[in-house]
């Protein structure tokens, strides 16, 4: 195998396992960002049951995403760390206060359980705004100088990436939201259904300011979508997915539709995005092959993640959604 195939190999496995969590972590950070929502502790309950059998599990991903870029393209991982120093540790700490707060909460008194409850929302908020802004920050461009990070530590907060970080907090509510309409209890259907409807007008709109302001920003994003007409075909299938979506959501009817859809109009948000950046991973500073790590990082990682690791991650999330396909309302109900 050769060196060109293994960076197309890992950047493959890099997109595929950024997809994957942003899908299933998506869903549960949605549907704690949902949770303030909640009007009383049962339907907090209902909605912490929904997401108890997969939400830990789901954070693997994220683990996987820093492992590949550590071992397959350390210099993406070296600028990523110092443009998003701060915002890393926003999104650690959201994620250890929204994991403490799931597991306390239920164990506290009325006065604590109000502050769990509060760090349950907030900690996803954080996460899932953190996440968005760093995507806009790298669209908007990370200033890379001999290959090192010269930029400020605050670069991520303008008003761009701040969008970016909104549009996604909406997109993992819609997700959420759609979960909660497949998996969820029938006492939040009808409400879940209003969520995700208004939640995915919202990023829809979002999304189309955020695609405008991208390519003024980005001039170059719009010659590379030219050279890749599919590109525009994918674009128009995500605008049919977010209008599908829309209408699937004006009644309360349970079915995996709307998260079907939902999870496609990502996976084309997505190919869009690559189609106009490749082959950069940091647009307009860094390419593939600049960040690819040496070859025999490559092959051992290959070896060891590639063969061992990947398909045992993989195995054992179809096994858990498999087992709890209706465990966690079957959980809530019995408990009721």
């Amino acid at each position: 195998m050769s060196y060109d195939t293994l960076i197309l190999l890992w950047v493959a496995a890099l997109g595929f396992v950024i997809l994957v969590y942003g899908l299933l972590d998506g869903f549960d950070l949605g549907v704690g960002m949902l949770f303030g929502l909640a009007e009383d502790e049962e339907d907090r309950d209902a909605l912490t049951a929904t997401i108890a059998p997969s939400w830990d599990g789901n954070e693997t991903w994220l683990l996987l995403i820093g492992t590949i870029l550590f071992g397959a393209f350390s210099q993406i991982y070296a600028v990523l760390l110092s443009a998003f120093y701060i915002p890393i540790l926003l999104m650690l700490f959201g994620l250890i206060f929204r994991g403490v707060a799931f597991e306390f909460r239920g164990h506290a008194g009325p006065g604590a359980r109000a502050l769990w409850n509060v760090g349950f929302w907030v900690g996803s908020g954080v996460v899932s705004f953190v996440q968005g802004a760093a995507v806009g920050t790298m669209i908007a461009g990370i200033p890379v100088v001999d290959r090192h990070f010269a930029g400020n530590s605050f670069i991520w907060l303008k008003p761009f990436p701040v969008l970016c970080g909104v549009g996604l907090m909406f997109g993992y509510a819609v997700l959420g939201a759609c979960f909660l309409v497949a998996r969820g209890p029938d006492e939040l259907l009808a409400r879940a259904v209003t969520w995700g409807r208004r939640a995915a007008i919202a990023m829809g709109v979002i999304v189309l300011v955020n695609a405008i302001l991208a390519l003024q920003l980005r001039p170059e994003a719009w010659q590379n979508l030219l050279a890749r007409p599919w590109a525009f075909e994918v674009a128009a299938v995500w605008v049919v997915l977010v209008v599908g979506l829309v209408v699937s959501l004006t009644r309360a009817s349970r079915g995996g539709a709307p998260f079907l859809l939902a999870a496609l109009s990502f996976v084309c948000a997505f190919l869009v995005l690559a189609a106009a950046f490749w082959p950069y991973m940091i647009p307009g500073a860094v390419t593939i092959a600049e960040a690819a790590s040496p070859e025999s990082s490559l092959r051992f990682l290959f070896w060891g993640g590639g063969l061992f690791a990947l398909p045992i991650i993989i195995l054992y999330t179809i096994v858990v959604y498999r087992v709890f396909k209706v465990g966690s309302v079957a959980a809530y109900e019995s408990e009721s």
